[in-house]
């Protein structure tokens, strides 16, 4: 087996405790810092599509998730030299009521190993902080907005109508979870929805290639 499908085997399997020692093994055997984390990212896009099946649980993707964490910990500093492609800036955070961070925190990680500089709001961000945010970083190319109650929908609503007319910078707002579908997605305004995290990595990347 290669070192990078020992990498993969490790994110897949949840192999906390000897995935950072198989990505180190794998830069000593001449694998650069991008391969390893495409390695990654697609094992966590196969392990996003088994969740998405219900062939696997949340407790499974969430040591799948941190797994990878601990892996790209070990590539980090080769990525920050240049290694990886940058892609810009992206905002995210859970809205104004809902304090689940499950979801938002894979799409942030998934999000920020495939070259985005990520800008995490944390849980229950109020819309008026997310726009004073937009406006410190007028050069921002996704806002990502994560609600998972049916209760904060109107929150998420308001977020997004907020981006869309705070008239700052050139960005694209992304939003997913639970409850939001497509179509709601398009009825608030969004410019793209993901069901999941490993599809938000893909959506990004193609809303940012149409600014």
């Amino acid at each position: 087996m290669s070192k990078l499908n020992e990498v993969k085997e490790m994110v897949q399997k949840g192999r906390t405790k000897k995935i950072a020692g198989v990505v180190q093994e794998a830069l000593d055997a001449g694998a650069d810092a991008q391969e390893i984390l495409d390695a990654m990212v697609d094992t966590m896009g196969d392990v996003g599509d088994a969740f998405s099946r219900d062939e696997i649980f949340v407790p499974e993707m969430l040591i799948a998730a941190k797994a990878m964490k601990l892996g790209l910990e070990v590539i980090e500093p080769q990525l920050a030299s240049g290694a990886g492609e940058k892609l810009g800036k992206c905002i995210i955070g859970t809205v104004e009521g809902d304090l689940h961070d499950i979801g938002k925190n894979l799409v942030a990680m998934m999000i920020k190993s495939s070259g985005f500089d990520v800008i995490d709001m944390g849980v229950d961000v109020p819309v008026d902080t997310f726009i004073e945010k937009i406006k410190e970083n007028p050069d921002v190319k996704v806002v990502a907005f994560s609600g998972l109650l049916t209760t904060t929908m109107p929150a998420l609503k308001a977020s997004v109508e907020a981006a869309k007319n705070c008239d700052v910078g050139n960005f694209k707002v992304l939003v997913g979870g639970a409850p939001v579908t497509e179509e709601y997605a398009d009825e608030i305004g969004a410019d793209g929805y993901a069901q999941d995290a490993g599809s938000a990595v893909t959506v990004a990347k193609e809303l940012i290639a149409s600014l």
